[in-house]
């Protein structure tokens, strides 16, 4: 494998020469590439990210970004040799461009917008239409989610395929649909059970943005009436004056996300009950504002060291007792 140096100036004569992956899709006279479809970008999704995590990161990456600038050039050119500093400004060139939420790696919808894909297809991404929150999210999963298995299997994933083309005002026939939905499917099913649970979906239909990810949440030393008051709106969707429903599951899973990247539907039920039984001081199976302050100030607590304090002027005498805080 390919591995980029930091330090010495080297060149490398490839060994990928003969076998580089990302060639066979190239024009044979013009030397661009010709529009992928999907059945080749699972292919070459697969190649990249040989470790199965979802990312193609470390060498994988070097590996790409190597095949990528040398693709260029026909197999029966003169062995291709590239230096260090060329192939460093390409990965930080392509990084710049492509890698949207800054990790250094490359996930799979941002590949879809590297390579040119089968417009169709690319759509199917919504990087130019994400939801607006995760309750919308959970409105969603809700819909498809038809016989509430609590998974998003491939008739119902085949569903949202074609109510989500025919949004765009876009028309696919059965074929093609069902080997966006196989295809999709192979691409965002990451424990391969051969559906969608929760997490799944949500990379797959992602929202704009997970308000509990800024930093004033995860980790604050200090929250204002104002910080509670910007996120229970979020939620409160209908405006009354209670997160509920999807409200409250959407709430759930951007809480779920700040602690960890895989779960489903029976994890969101197993902490929807934990917080309700902690943090719902007047049992009526919603959050009010003031319960949800103290979910907050709990969290912002738990994240901080032993030494450390989170400051706020909400949550009133409960804010230390929700979520297990003695």
């Amino acid at each position: 494998m390919f591995t980029m140096a930091t330090g010495k100036e080297e060149s490398t004569s490839s060994k990928h020469a003969s076998h580089n992956f990302l060639r066979q899709f190239r024009d044979n006279k013009t030397r661009k590439f010709k529009e992928i479809s999907a059945g080749s970008f699972m292919d070459v999704w697969n190649h990249y990210d040989s470790d199965g995590n979802g990312y193609i990161e470390g060498s994988e990456l070097d590996d790409f970004l190597f095949e990528l600038v040398t693709s260029v050039t026909s197999q029966e050119d003169a062995p291709e040799t590239i230096s260090q500093a060329v192939l460093q400004e390409a990965k930080a060139s392509i990084l710049r461009a492509f890698d949207e939420n800054k990790d250094g790696k490359i996930d799979i919808t941002e590949l879809a917008t590297l390579l040119p894909m089968e417009e169709n297809f690319l759509l199917l991404f919504r990087r130019d239409h994400p939801l607006e929150s995760s309750v919308e999210f959970m409105k969603t999963w809700r819909k498809y989610d038809e016989d509430h298995s609590g998974y998003i299997e491939a008739d119902e994933l085949k569903h949202f395929l074609k109510d989500l083309l025919n949004s765009l005002e876009r028309s696919v026939s059965d074929e093609h649909l069902i080997t966006y939905a196989d295809t999709m499917l192979q691409l965002f099913d990451r424990n391969k059970d051969g559906k969608l649970q929760l997490s799944e979906m949500a990379k797959l239909l992602p929202v704009k943005e997970n308000f509990l990810l800024r930093p004033i949440f995860k980790g604050a030393k200090q929250l204002t009436t104002e910080d509670i008051n910007r996120v229970f709106n979020l939620y409160d969707r209908d405006g009354n004056k209670s997160i509920e429903n999807e409200e409250l599951h959407g709430f759930l899973k951007d809480l779920m996300e700040l602690v960890q990247e895989d779960y489903d539907a029976d994890d969101i039920e197993e902490v929807k009950q934990i917080l309700l039984k902690e943090c719902d001081i007047n049992h009526d199976g919603k959050i009010d504002k003031d319960e949800l302050a103290m979910v907050l100030v709990s969290f912002a607590k738990a994240s901080q060291g032993p030494d450390e304090d989170v400051e706020e002027d909400v949550g009133g005498d409960h804010a230390d007792t929700c979520l297990g805080k003695e």
